[in-house]
């Protein structure tokens, strides 16, 4: 695989999550951070949130999303900023831009992509933002999207107020976008030559995902199938959390041969009837059915109940915490790793897949702006020329 150069004005999680990706494949990833204003800590926000793991500017909560990766400080409210810019899309043969700044900056700033199309015609350029260009000074953030996309309606409890997903999905989701399309821009400039422009709406790619409750509307469906249902499936029953004596367990019954062969077994042949012998008829006893299935595993150990349900071929688990998740082989022997300024090493999350001549162990994240001057060396500016910039406020 050819080994791409990315170029990034970057902050928060969504997008360098993306190119945190592209990091992994190996790829050269620089990101571009704001100049001091005077007002707030310079760069990314993120880089201030969370311990301090290594220094004020390299948090806990920044670490894994930039490992890999160069940084640089340009002030691009400044046009001399954007001449080198330019200058770095074409010296150094950069194929892909992104950002995740609001729409209605992109002209000023000098990164929308006509402007940058100019200097190389067969740019990749990627953006994300809340709403797309139509809505082009909404400010994208992960739990207001949630809220308006109608994650937050259909999580949590029925019975009790809205609430935000443990992880926050849309910042990942849209992250994600940025990687498949800029993947499938790759492939097309392949073929034809042609650079891309894209555009992905947090709003947009998060109803993207409202596949199994958004077309229910149409067909007349019930308030009930569209809304929260904690720990249940709506669809399929029994699906669900269920006590032990020493703990829980989520077993999800998919179809009706799994709850035939659930009610097979000694322990849970008491929750069968003949009504029960089809997932409509189960929809119809759903509250019954908790109460006698939790009848019968709360008298049991987790591990008697997982061993039926193992016999049995019924997808079931005791509910990990992310310290035990870390700890499963089948993740452990995954987890990328970064190692610290003072020789710690740290364990990040696993690639979402396997690839061939990917990298599991990625270069500590650097300071603020510390490679604006090698990279502006490489882009031909002299230490004269980058003095004077800096002087100036063009970089830091």
């Amino acid at each position: 695989m050819k080994r791409r150069t990315i170029l990034s004005l970057e902050q928060a999680l969504s997008l360098p999550y993306a190119t945190l990706r592209f990091a992994q494949l190996g790829w050269r990833v620089i990101r571009i951070e704001s100049t001091p204003t005077g007002q707030g800590l310079p760069g990314d926000p993120n880089r201030y949130v969370g311990s301090r793991v290594a220094d004020d500017d390299r948090r806990s909560y920044f670490i894994a999303p930039n490992v890999g990766k160069e940084a640089i400080a340009l002030n691009l409210k400044e046009a001399r900023a954007q001449e080198v810019l330019k200058r770095l899309i074409r010296t150094l043969d950069v194929d892909v831009f992104c950002c995740n700044t609001v729409p209605s900056r992109y002209q000023a700033l000098g990164i929308d992509y006509e402007t940058l199309a100019a200097v190389k015609p067969d740019l990749i350029w990627a953006g994300i933002s809340a709403m797309g260009p139509a809505v082009p000074n909404a400010p994208g953030y992960d739990p207001v999207i949630q809220a308006m996309a109608g994650y937050m309606e259909v999580t949590g409890d029925p019975k009790g107020p809205p609430m935000l997903t443990g992880i926050p999905v849309i910042d990942l989701k849209a992250g994600d976008e940025v990687y498949a399309n800029v993947m499938l821009a790759l492939l097309d400039r392949a073929e034809g030559g042609r650079g891309r422009q894209i555009h992905v709406s947090m709003l947009q790619a998060a109803a993207s995902w409202l596949i199994t409750v958004l077309p229910l509307i149409d067909f007349g469906c019930e308030p009930n199938e569209i809304t929260r249902a904690g720990n249940e499936h709506r669809k399929f029953i029994p699906t669900n959390v269920y006590p032990a004596k020493d703990g829980f367990v989520y077993m999800a019954i998919g179809s009706d041969v799994q709850w035939q062969r659930l009610t097979a077994s000694a322990k849970f042949a008491c929750v069968a009837n003949e009504v029960r012998k089809t997932n409509e008829g189960r929809q119809r006893e759903r509250e019954a059915i908790q109460r006698d299935m939790t009848a019968v595993t709360c008298k049991l150990a987790m591990e008697e109940i997982l061993a039926d349900l193992r016999t049995a071929v019924i997808p079931a688990t005791r509910i990990f915490d992310i310290r035990q998740v870390r700890e499963l082989a089948q993740v452990h022997e995954k987890l990328t790793r970064t190692v610290m300024p003072d020789a710690r090493v740290v364990h990040m999350q696993p690639m979402a897949v396997d690839i061939e001549g990917s990298r599991g162990e990625l270069a500590f994240p650097p300071k603020y702006g510390a490679d604006t001057r090698k990279v502006l060396a490489e882009a031909g500016y002299s230490g004269a020329e980058m003095d004077a910039f800096a002087g100036a406020g063009v970089i830091a």
